[in-house]
């Protein structure tokens, strides 16, 4: 299934291999790369928790777990920076949805407060 959210062919293609591994010990992967970064991109752009991810990506938490790693080493930041570049070199209009800057927010899962602990409310 594709959401609108989806990165076109052409979209992946420009920054594809930003995704992938450096070496090749972490060369094999259960889930397709497109797929987990159509994934972040689904909880980004709908404003959802991770857990909500529709069934159909891959689990919530190995999508979360490559989200943390790539927003860590750079990867979206570095995969925003050639899109833009390359528009700008075509001048093929406006910017690709606001995929790092987003993304950077959205780096907590969702899991329910613990309670026992004091608020200032409480106080």
């Amino acid at each position: 299934m594709s959401y609108p959210s989806d990165l076109s062919d052409a979209e992946w293609a420009l920054i594809e291999h930003h995704f992938k591994p450096k070496d090749r010990r972490g060369s094999a992967s259960k889930h397709p790369r497109k797929r987990i970064v159509d994934a972040i991109l689904y909880v980004v752009e709908g404003g959802i928790k991770w857990r909500m991810l529709p069934k159909d990506f891959p689990p919530w938490q190995t999508v979360y777990d490559h989200f943390s790693r790539w927003n860590k080493a750079g990867v979206w930041e570095a995969a925003l920076d050639e899109i833009n570049a390359r528009r700008r070199k075509k001048s093929i209009g406006p910017a690709p949805r606001a995929m790092p800057s987003s993304t950077r927010k959205a780096s907590r899962p969702s899991t329910p407060a613990r309670s026992g602990g004091s608020t200032a409310a409480s106080s």
